[in-house]
This record gives C-alpha cells, structure tokens and sequence, in this order.
C-alpha cells in the first residue's frame, strides 16, 4: 500500500514538472510580469484611496556621488551590474584581456606573486592559478615553523616540552607539576568522544613516559645529593688543617689523600663534571646574549615554556626604525640619510620609502644580489648622485620604484630583468635612444609629473621595449600624442598634459592598444583625424573627458565599448555617429555637459540600442526624457538627475507591451522640476525594483 502510494506521488510531481518545463520561458516571464502589473495597480488603487502624495516609494534622497577620475587609485574594470545595489561609477572600463583583477590589485598576464609565504599564484589569461609549497621533512627531534616562513626548520634550542614530540596546544601544560599535568591529561580523556580511543592510549604512553622521566630526575637529584655531602665535608675539613698547618695550595691534595684514601679520584671527577656544567651555562648566556643583540623582524615575546627557536645564521643588522618581514626589509620614515650596508642574500625586497638619502654609491647593493624589489620613493636622490653601476649587478630585479625624487634623467644600466619602473613625480628633462635601451622585459613603465615633452623624448627611445604594455606620461607637456610608440602597447595615459590633435599617424603601429586616457587635455573634436583610431581592432576605452568638444566625435574606434566625454561643452549627439560600431558601445557617459532637446534624437543612439548598459546624461539642460530610452534593451542604469525635465510620459521610458524584457535596473530623475503625484502608474512598470528609483529631491520654481 505504501510503495502504491509512493508511485502515485512520484508519478504527479514528474507529470507537473514536465507541464511547467514544457511552459515557455518568455510565457511564463509574461505571466510574472503580469502578476507585478496586478499588484502595481492595486497597491496604486490603494494609495490612491488612502490619499497618498507620492505613486511609488522612493529612497531617502541620494546626493551625486564625487567623481574620482584616478585610474591610478581606482582600476575596476566591472560594471555595477558585478554588484547588486552599488551604483556604477564613470570609471568603470571594459575588462583587460589576461589580467586579473586580486583584492582589488590589477594583475598582469603572467605576472607571479606570494598571497602568503606557502602558496604562489601566477595570472594566466585572466584565470588565477596557485600552488602550494611543498616542505621537505626534517630528521630532527624539534621543528619549529619561523615567524612568516613556510617550511619548518630544526631547532637547536633545549626545548621544555615533553618527550615523543608532544604539542604545545595547551599553555597550561608542562608547569614542572607532574600531578597538574595527569589532572589535565585526566580531564582530557573525559572529554574526547568515544571513536578516539587509540588517542587516548597515545596520550595514556606519553603521560606514563613523563612520570617515568620524573622519576629518575628525582633519583639524579638525591644521588648529587649524597655524593655533594661528603664533598662539603671533605671541603670543611681541608680547611680546617689548612688554618691548623698553614700548609700551602699545592700540599692538600696529598694531605687529602692521605687522610681519604680512595675518596680523591671520585671529588677529581666530580670537580671536573662541575667545571664543564659551568662551562656550558656560560656558553648558553653568551648565546642568548647574541641571540639579543641580533635585530630581527618578527621579534615577540613567547611563553616560558614554548621552546624558542634558533635563529639563523646571518640576519642581518638593522638600522633603528627598520624591521625585517619574512624576506622584506623596511626602513619607512627611518630618517636615513644614504643607503644602509646590507649583507643579506636571503632578501628579496628592500623598502627604503621616506627618508633623506640623495645618494646610491656603486656597491649600494652589494650585500642584496637576490633583490627582486627596490622602492625608493621620497627621497632626495639626484642623477649625479647614482653611481653608473648602483643596479648593475642587481640580476634578479624585477621592481623599482624612484618616484618623488630629484632626478632629471633615467638612471643608466638599468638590470635588463626589470619588468616595472617607476619614475613619476621627479624632474625628467629628456628620455635619449639609449635611456631605456637594453629593457626588453619592461611591462610597467611610469614617467607621470616631469617635463616631459615631443621635444625632449626622442622617437626612437621606445623602440627596444618590446614587452611594455602599461604606459603612463600624465602631468608633462606633450602637445601631440608621443611617436614611437611599442607595438607592444595595451594601455595608455596621457592626462593633464597639453594635447590638442590627434593626427592619423598617432597610432598606426599600436594594433593591440586597449584603453586610451587623453582627460584634461585641448582637443577639439574637428582635430581629430578621420583615420586616426577608427580602423583599431582592440581599442575599446577612451577617455576624453575635459577637453574642448562641442559634439561627441565621429570616427570613433569600431571595437569601442565604452566612451567617457565628461566635463565638455557637447551641445549633440550626431545622427548615426555610433552606428559603425560592432559589437556596438556598452558604457557612455555624458554628464557634466550642455545637452540640450535639440541636440539628441532618435538616430543619435543608432547602433546601441541592442548594447548600451550604462547612460549617463546628468548635469545638461534636457527638458524631457530624450528620445529612444524605451528602446534600449540591454540598458541597466539611467541618469537623467540634475537637468530641466518637468513630464514624464507613461512610454518615455518603458514601453508597456514589452516591459516584460526590460533589464532597467537604477533610475536617477532627482534634481529636476518633476511633480510627483502627477507621474502616471504605468511610467515606471518595466523597473524591477521600485526603490532603485531616486525621485527626491526636486526643485520647486
């Protein structure tokens, strides 16, 4: 009876189940949003009758974010849409192809890194793989694992712990007390399940071992005991012949032996065993001694009855204010005043930030041949105070950093290994053919806040940095884009400088070229070539925020995704000036700018309709909802905030016969002269969420 009652059960939920997979997805969306539809007009009804001032519920009011315009700050290179209920930014690019993005650090393709001392990650295409360090095992009674080292290494200190490798988990065990130590044994026992009974007899071993060790230290105690009473007396009776006889040092020793006969030799050996006892405490006091004196990185105090660790042999000495960190040495703010002698082959990474040094002398580095990682940022370090071979013999370096210094030009013999230079905020006057020469593994390189200009950078000063991907010149005086540029090329930055045209040969040898930041530059949009990045395969960012446009520029890249032109004087959007663009435009951000009714149509979004996520159109002087933002259907946020709209019409935004495919998630309209109560119920129906609709405030005039 219950096996028929089961099948029947089974049977009706595989037939319901079939019935509602068999149900169309479009179907049932239609139904839900019918469903919605229902209940948005009784809750309508309802405020209607209750006398409510306001159709939908609004969120408390929601101030423009500030914008921060810093890629070097803030590199996210997601949309909001990564992240339910934050709003997006008008930083937001495309993603880097091969990067990876860790804890909110931009990782380059096949860069390799340590997130802790046992693992290391290496970025693949995007994808970020890690592997565990394997430790070799020690064959020694002690291990210990150093403080921010991975692999566990032998110790030569006497250890207080119990015999047969017991752990010091507890802190309360071990005290000396062997009565303690069976209590908490005891009690132990009680409370481990019954499935770890052979831990049990394990802990049982140990414990009867211990007792066993204290019993014979018991009976070592009282046998030094009685052989040390017959010495004292021994002791007491030569000095009392010696002051009875006066008899010189050398006599009583036979004195002694003649009155104990047989007793000498046992009092020579035990003399002898105390001697060398002694000599052995010494020598522990004079080791623990150096073992103070030794500076150290990851000094703290332990228990008394954790055993030490031994350290290493040649830590180096430290001057006061730095401190060493796995295999980091840091001296920030330590008012150096030149670089400290080093002997250290062990470290990787040197830290010498915020100090006074104005010189690197040649054998600066000597004592670091295995230095992968240099930072010397604010310092004062001048050209000609940098030996000709300060880094030469760095074979390993991969990083250097000399930012806020007082150099005028590039240091010379630079490690040909160096994968990241950074020279920003100095005093560069030139960059020759050979300043970079001979630094074919360059990815990074950084120049931003020198003098830098067309003038004073020679063309061919690029050319042997085959692997430069990441590009910054922001802060100089370039009027033009740079000549000469690496095929190599993914990112570049040329903000705040003086740029005034782009010219149709700016980028003809740069085909892999990702992202291009000109804001707070000169650019007129009729200064911009025709052919200058049109025919760009892989460009897909361009920042030309606070420049000097008049209208969104034509001849836009056609692999373009997102577009920043915040800040401007644009006045149109042309007709069809995005309809070239295949996949087609993602992110555009006009704010801040003087959009007008006349200046956008229907057309003007032609070609993003199918792909436009982000609009951005705060800060003009539109008067009504522009034209064609109920046909974007891929647009998930919307900013119309701080402009002149009075009406909103019930299909201006949605388009109620087909508001079940909407994918409209966040609508700014505060700031505008909009009645609320004269919104219609239907206006806002293809919205997913109601309080993702800022309304308030509004201006009153």
């Amino acid at each position: 009876m219950k096996f028929a009652f089961l099948f029947c059960f089974v049977l009706i939920f595989q037939t319901d189940f079939g019935q509602n997979e068999k149900t169309p997805k479009k179907q049932r969306r239609k139904m839900y949003h019918k469903r919605l539809r229902k209940s948005s007009l009784l809750n309508h009804r309802s405020n209607q009758q209750l006398g409510t001032q306001q159709t939908i519920t609004v969120p408390p009011v929601a101030r423009l974010p500030m914008i921060n315009f810093d890629y070097s700050v803030e590199e996210k290179f997601e949309s909001f849409l990564s992240f339910p209920g934050v709003e997006s930014s008008y930083n937001v690019l495309p993603g880097k192809k091969g990067h990876c993005l860790v804890k909110g650090i931009t990782m380059y393709n096949k860069a390799v890194w340590s997130p802790d001392p046992c693992s290391t990650c290496l970025c693949s295409d995007g994808r970020v793989l890690c592997d565990k360090t394997m430790c070799q095992p020690q064959m020694c009674p002690y291990t210990v694992v150093p403080d921010g080292e991975c692999c566990p290494v032998c110790s030569n200190a006497v250890s207080h712990s119990p015999p047969n490798g017991a752990t010091l988990n507890d802190r309360t065990e071990f005290s000396g007390d062997s009565s303690e130590q069976t209590e908490a044994t005891d009690l132990l026992h009680k409370q481990l399940p019954p499935p770890q009974v052979e831990m049990d007899q394990v802990h049982n071993k140990e414990t009867l071992q211990s007792e066993e060790d204290e019993e014979a230290i018991k009976e070592d105690k009282e046998h030094k005991k009685k052989t040390s009473e017959p010495r004292d007396q021994s002791k007491l009776h030569s000095e009392q012949n010696r002051r009875e006889r006066k008899l010189r040092p050398g006599e009583e020793k036979s004195v002694q032996q003649r009155l104990h006969p047989g007793r000498g030799e046992e009092e020579e050996n035990q003399e002898k065993a105390e001697k060398e006892e002694e000599e052995e405490k010494e020598e522990e006091e004079e080791q623990e001694e150096q073992e103070e004196d030794t500076i150290r990185g990851d000094v703290f105090q332990m228990p008394s009855r954790v055993p030490i660790p031994a350290l290493p042999r040649g830590r180096p000495r430290l001057p006061t204010g730095c401190s060493l960190s796995y295999k980091t040495i840091s001296c920030i703010h330590a008012t150096l005043t030149q670089i400290p002698p080093l002997t250290a082959p062990e470290i990787t990474s040197l830290e010498l930030i915020e100090n006074s040094i104005t010189s690197i002398p040649d054998e600066a580095f000597n004592g670091l041949p295995n230095l992968e990682r240099l930072d010397l940022s604010k310092n004062n370090i001048t050209s000609l105070g940098i030996g000709p071979k300060a880094f030469k013999f760095l074979k390993k370096l991969m990083r250097l950093n000399m930012d806020g210094n007082n150099l005028v030009q590039i240091p010379s013999e630079l490690p040909s290994t160096l994968e990241e230079l950074k020279i920003n905020e100095n005093n560069l006057q030139a960059i020759d053919e050979e300043s970079l020469s001979d630094l074919n593994q360059l990815v990074t390189l950084e120049l931003e806040g020198n003098n830098l200009s067309e003038t004073n950078v020679n063309p061919l000063a690029f050319k042997p940095l085959k692997n430069l991907s990441y590009l910054r010149l922001g802060r100089n005086n370039f009027r033009i884009i740079p000549q000469g540029l690496p095929d190599s090329i993914e990112e570049l930055y040329l903000e705040n400088n003086k740029i005034e045209e782009i010219t149709e040969i700016c980028f003809n040898h740069t085909k892999k070229i990702n992202v291009i930041v000109l804001r707070y530059n000169k650019i007129e949009e009729s200064r911009i070539a025709p052919l200058a990045w049109i025919n760009q395969e892989n460009l897909e960012s361009i920042d030309l925020s606070y420049n000097k446009l008049y209208h969104v520029p034509s001849y836009l890249p056609k692999s373009l995704l997102h577009l920043v032109l915040v800040g401007n004087q644009i006045e149109r959007i042309p007709g069809y000036v995005f309809g070239h663009m295949e996949p087609g435009l993602e992110y555009l951000y006009l704010s801040f700018n003087r959009l007008s009714d006349d200046g956008v149509d229907r057309v003007s979004f032609y070609g993003a309709y199918h792909s436009l996520r982000e609009l951005f159109l705060d800060h003009n002087d539109l008067k009504s909802i522009p034209p064609g933002i109920q046909e974007m259907k891929a647009l998930h946020f919307l900013r119309l905030n701080n402009n002149r709209i009075r009406h909103i019409l019930p299909e201006q935004i949605c388009n109620i016969e087909e508001d079940e495919d909407s994918t409209l998630e966040h609508l700014h309209l505060e700031n505008n002269y909009i009645k609320t109560r004269e919104i219609s119920s239907y206006a806002f129906l293809c919205i997913r969420s109601y309080s993702s609709i800022v309304l308030r405030p509004q201006n009153i005039k």
